[in-house]
């Protein structure tokens, strides 16, 4: 029995609706993007106009909504949010969905150890996460036919996609750790919209600006990406730590878990 097929014919249909969802909201920017650029009304003036706390919801700050990846720039957070949110339920849903569905014991009669059985499922849900960052990158090209901002894209969506393996791997640690098979992804979704809410009342307050470091929605934004120097160092390094010891935990308690509970 491959594991990793088996999970991947689990998720299609799941993945197939979570794109679609993305493509949809693309859709919708463009169209609103195209009809604001037409009405004469300048998108910048329009913006600057907006409470701060509605500037910040909507992830703009100096960037040039003008030009299609400046305009992206708003979708972007809101596709961030989508892509965490998939990747946070299927973190918890891959790891949790036997003892869920007591098919466990079919599982594990097979000769295939508790590892391999670990391994296979984050692969598949690795592979789920690549498609869903893939589909909305070339989505986007298309949709606003972007070309020198190819290069700006692709860094977006790099911040992205480690986003959605941090978090991936925190809704499959807490599946692995927590009793009860069911209660891992409402925990994975309350840090991720708990963060997510600091994130923007960060924004808003340069006193809370240390938080920083504890919120993975400031890691990555449009603002520091297209109007810095890429990513800073210190955030791509506490990702990928925290990635590494998220997986570390799930392997370390999925392994000891007594899946008869």
């Amino acid at each position: 029995m491959n594991v990793f097929l088996r999970e991947m014919k689990a998720y299609r249909k799941s993945l197939i609706i979570w794109s679609i969802g993305l493509v949809l909201l693309l859709l919708m920017g463009k169209t609103e993007y195209s009809s604001l650029s037409s009405s004469g009304q300048s998108l910048n003036e329009l913006i600057e106009s907006m409470p701060k706390a509605l500037q910040a919801l909507m992830g703009t700050g100096t960037l040039d909504l003008s030009t299609p990846i400046g305009y992206f720039s708003i979708l972007y957070l809101y596709l961030l949010l989508m892509g965490t949110i998939h990747a946070a339920m299927l973190g918890a849903s891959i790891i949790a969905k036997e003892e869920r569905d007591k098919t466990f014991e079919f599982l594990f009669v097979k000769p295939i150890t508790r590892t391999k059985v670990i391994t296979m499922k984050l692969l598949a849900a690795l592979t789920n996460l690549v498609v869903f960052n893939a589909v909305t990158t070339i989505a986007t090209i298309l949709v606003f036919e972007m070309n020198r901002e190819i290069k700006d894209l692709f860094m977006l969506m790099s911040g992205m996609l480690l986003l959605q393996l941090l978090f991936l791997m925190i809704g499959s640690a807490l599946a692995s750790v927590i009793r009860g098979p069911k209660r891992a992804a409402p925990f994975a979704m309350g840090i991720l919209l708990l963060t997510f809410i600091l994130s923007i009342v960060i924004d808003l307050s340069e006193k809370l600006e240390p938080f920083t470091y504890i919120v993975p929605f400031r890691y990555f934004t449009a603002k520091k990406i297209l109007t810095g120097d890429g990513f800073e160092a210190v955030y791509v390094i506490l990702s990928l730590s925290f990635i590494v010891a998220l997986t570390v935990t799930t392997y370390v308690f999925y392994k000891k878990k007594d899946l008869n509970v």
